[in-house]
């Protein structure tokens, strides 16, 4: 065999009349083989080379497009405190993390455009899709209402500003701080170390206590329940006295013991105190409570029943 018979026979039209002539002369008669012809008709027409280059271009543009994302990030971080501290500005970090999501949502989607273009059996659904937005957009936005609505949400958030990243809040009773917002979704990081990704749609509608939205320090009560009625005036000094001791308690602010509830045989005493900030509450009503408590036992104060 020389070598013009090997290229023939790699040639897939060459290919097949040979093939069909093989089967046929083992049959003894014609055998369809359309499937095969469409195989090799398909084999034919594929372009190696236009292949690879577009697969080549594409992986640029992919690698380009993260590689813009990253370099537009950084800078954003580093210039937007400048420019605003020039043009003198107010703007907070949570509009910055918006900007820098939206612009990074933006250079993501021109991205997804050039290799659309790099693909040509795309095209034509490409401008199918343009012809029919107005059916395509209604029908798209059906299916992805929740994601629209929380990319609204996530701009609304931003802009009116019922919290911002870094704010001490109470979501349905966990307490934590705003670690981040998206254009999804807001982080929560709990007193615990958890992380809750809550939806921004679903923060934008449900109730939140914003502990830092004017000013950090806050006003945290601690309660305290004794038995009898005489050891009133006793136990309040104490709880003040010890409230006082506390190095986190504001003793530039008001410290107050109100009687807030009293039964047989139970009196609440509640304790009011300014502190810092909502983080350290609890430790230091606890801290308080304990000392409370030890001292009352010192002097013979009773404490309520719980039974």
């Amino acid at each position: 065999m020389d070598i013009s018979t090997i290229v023939d026979l790699v040639d897939p039209q060459t290919l097949r009349v040979e093939l069909q002539s093989g089967v046929d002369s083992l049959a003894g008669r014609h055998i369809n083989m359309t499937s095969v012809e469409v195989l090799l008709n398909t084999i034919d027409s594929i372009d190696i080379v236009f292949i690879a280059v577009n697969i080549i271009i594409i992986s640029i543009i992919v690698f380009l497009t993260f590689a813009a994302v990253g370099i537009v990030d950084r800078m954003l971080v580093n210039y937007i405190p400048r420019v605003t501290g020039k043009v003198d500005v107010k703007m907070d970090e949570t509009v910055q993390v918006m900007i820098r999501r939206l612009v990074s949502a933006t250079i993501y989607i021109v991205g997804l455009m050039l290799v659309i273009l790099q693909i040509p059996q795309l095209h034509n659904l490409a401008t199918a899709m343009l012809a029919g937005a107005g059916i395509a957009g209604l029908a798209i936005g059906l299916a992805a209402k929740d994601s629209l609505s929380n990319f609204t949400s996530g701009i609304f958030i931003a802009v009116f500003q019922p919290f911002r990243v870094g704010d001490l809040v109470d979501f349905k009773g966990d307490h934590g701080q705003i670690e981040d917002l998206t254009l999804r979704h807001t982080i929560i990081r709990t007193w615990d170390n958890r992380r809750i990704i809550v939806p921004n749609n679903t923060m934008s509608t449900e109730s939140i206590i914003n502990w830092s939205i004017k000013e950090p320090d806050i006003i945290w009560t601690v309660d305290f329940k004794i038995k009898d009625i005489s050891d009133i005036d006793r136990a309040r000094g104490i709880i003040i006295q010890e409230a006082r001791r506390h190095p986190l308690v504001m003793v530039n602010r008001d410290i107050k013991v109100l009687l807030t509830d009293m039964k047989k045989e139970e009196l609440n005493l509640r304790l009011e105190i300014h502190l810092p900030g909502r983080n350290m509450a609890k430790a230091v009503g606890c801290d308080i409570r304990e000392a409370v408590g030890k001292k009352f036992y010192q002097e013979g104060i009773a404490p309520a029943s719980t039974a």
